[in-house]
């Protein structure tokens, strides 16, 4: 059975930064891309970043550029999210994605989800 597993969340003061992990077992065939989104509170769910397995390419969502950076340890199938210069405005439940299907452009369609992991920007 596929796991998406997210870690690393909590509360951080505004300024400062936290690293997502979000570790991947229990499937037969890699994952095409992998990825972060976010859900603040009254708002809809919205892509942060996502990364191709193989070809290492990387989006992110404007608010979260230079800011944020996604890498990937293939071998661990996990894949990080630093986050930087963290704001008020990025608090919400980060979620974790896998898109098992060839061909589609990052972030636009994810198959499996983790459960998800709460961010807190807070002074």
């Amino acid at each position: 059975q596929l796991r998406l597993v997210e870690s690393g969340g909590g509360l951080v003061q505004p300024g400062g930064s936290l690293r997502l992990s979000c570790a991947a077992s229990g499937f037969t065939l890699p994952y095409v891309a992998i990825g972060w989104f976010r859900q603040a509170p009254g708002k809809e769910r919205e892509a942060v970043s996502c990364i191709d397995r193989r070809s290492l390419a990387r989006t992110y969502a404007t608010s979260v550029k230079d800011r944020f950076t996604i890498s990937t340890d293939n071998a661990k199938n996990t894949v990080y999210l630093q986050m930087d210069s963290l704001k008020p405005e990025d608090t919400a439940v980060y979620y974790c994605a896998a898109d098992f299907t060839h061909g589609r452009p990052l972030c636009s369609d994810m198959d499996y989800w983790g459960e998800g992991i709460p961010v807190t920007v807070s002074s």
